[in-house]
C-alpha cells in the first residue's frame, strides 16, 4: 500500500472521530446548532492559519462574486449537513447517522444526473437500490424494529446526506477556478461568519473557559476536520478519486466501532448488514466509474 492510500485512510478513519466529540460536547448542554457553530469556527481558523504558512495566495479571491460558491458549500453544505448529522446523533445514535450519512452519494448521482446531465446508468440504479435497501434495514424498517425506528433519525440522518451531496454539487463550479483545500477553508471561514451572530455567547460563556471544553471543540475542529481535510486532499492529489472514495468508506466503521464501544450504543446484526450494504453500493459505482472511464480512454486512443 503506497503512501497516498495511507493519507486517505488516515484522513477518512479522522472523519470517524467526529461523534466522539460530539456526544462529549452535549454533555456540557451545547445544542446540535452550537456544535456546529464550534466546529466551523475551529477548523476555520486551523485552516486558515494552515494556507497562511504555505500557501498565502490561496487565500485570495479571484472574484469578489466567486463568494456564492462558498455560501453554496459553507451555509447550504456544511452548516445544514452537520446540523442534520449532529441531530441525528442525538436523537439515535453515532452508528445509525453515519450510515444515513453515506447514503450521500446517492444523492450526488441523481443530482448530477438532473444537474450535470450524467448519465443514469444500470449500475447506478443497481446501487440505488442496494443504498435503498441497506438504509431500510439500518432504520428498522426491515424488517420493522419499532424500537430502532424513528423518524427523527430518518428525516435529520437523510438531511445529514442531502447537505453533504450538495457540498459535491457546489464544490465542482468552484473546482474550475480553485484548488480542494482552497475551496475548503473558504467553505469554513463563510459558514463560521455566517452562524458568528447566532451563537447564545452570554449563555455559554462560563462553558467557553472550561479547559475540557475547550479541548473538546478545539479537538473537533482539528483533528476530524482540519487535519483530516489536508491529509486526505495530500493523498488525494498523489492517487485517483474513485480509488479515494473507495478508501473513505472506513470513515463508517471507525464510527461505528466508537459508537458501540465507547458509547455503548446500540447495533444490531441487521443494521451492521445494512451498513456494509450502503457501503458496497458506494464500492460499486466507484468501481464501474473507473471501468467506464477506462473504457472511454481506451476508445479515444484507438481514435
Amino acid at each position: 500500500m503506497n503512501k497516498a492510500f495511507i493519507y486517505i485512510l488516515i484522513g477518512a478513519a479522522l472523519w470517524g472521530t467526529i461523534g466522539f466529540y460530539v456526544k462529549n460536547l452535549y454533555t456540557y448542554g451545547f445544542t446540535p446548532m452550537e456544535v456546529v457553530t464550534l466546529r466551523v469556527w475551529t477548523s476555520a481558523f486551523i485552516l486558515v492559519l494552515y494556507l497562511l504558512c504555505t500557501t498565502p495566495k490561496s487565500l485570495k479571491l479571484h472574484k469578489i462574486t466567486d463568494i456564492k460558491y462558498f455560501i453554496g458549500t459553507g451555509v447550504f453544505s456544511i452548516v445544514f449537513f452537520n446540523y442534520c448529522m449532529f441531530t441525528a446523533i442525538e436523537i439515535s445514535s453515532i452508528p445509525v447517522a453515519t450510515a444515513l450519512l453515506y447514503t450521500g452519494p446517492t444523492f450526488v448521482t441523481i443530482f448530477s444526473y438532473f444537474l450535470f446531465k450524467e448519465p443514469l446508468t444500470r449500475i447506478k440504479i443497481i446501487a440505488l437500490f442496494i443504498t435503498l435497501f441497506g438504509t431500510s434495514l439500518v432504520v428498522g424498517l426491515i424488517p420493522f424494529d419499532k424500537e430502532a425506528f424513528k423518524w427523527g433519525s430518518i428525516i435529520f440522518g437523510i438531511g445529514s446526506a442531502v447537505g453533504y451531496a450538495l457540498y459535491s454539487i457546489f464544490s465542482k463550479y468552484a473546482l474550475r477556478k480553485y484548488t480542494s483545500l482552497t475551496i475548503t477553508t473558504f467553505t469554513f471561514l463563510t459558514a463560521a461568519i455566517a452562524l458568528t451572530p447566532f451563537f447564545p455567547y452570554k449563555e455559554k460563556a462560563s462553558l467557553l473557559i472550561d479547559l475540557e471544553v475547550l479541548l473538546y471543540a478545539f479537538g473537533l475542529g482539528l483533528l476530524p476536520t482540519a487535519v483530516a481535510y489536508i491529509i486526505y486532499t495530500h493523498g488525494l492529489n498523489q492517487t485517483e478519486a474513485s480509488k479515494a472514495s473507495i478508501l473513505t468508506t472506513v470513515e463508517p466503521v471507525v464510527a461505528t466501532l466508537i459508537g458501540i464501544f465507547i458509547f455503548q450504543e446500540a447495533f444490531s446484526f441487521i443494521q451492521m448488514l445494512g451498513m456494509a450494504s450502503i457501503i458496497a453500493a458506494v464500492i460499486i459505482v466507484q468501481v464501474y466509474n473507473k471501468r467506464d472511464n477506462h473504457i472511454v480512454d481506451n476508445q479515444k486512443i484507438r481514435a
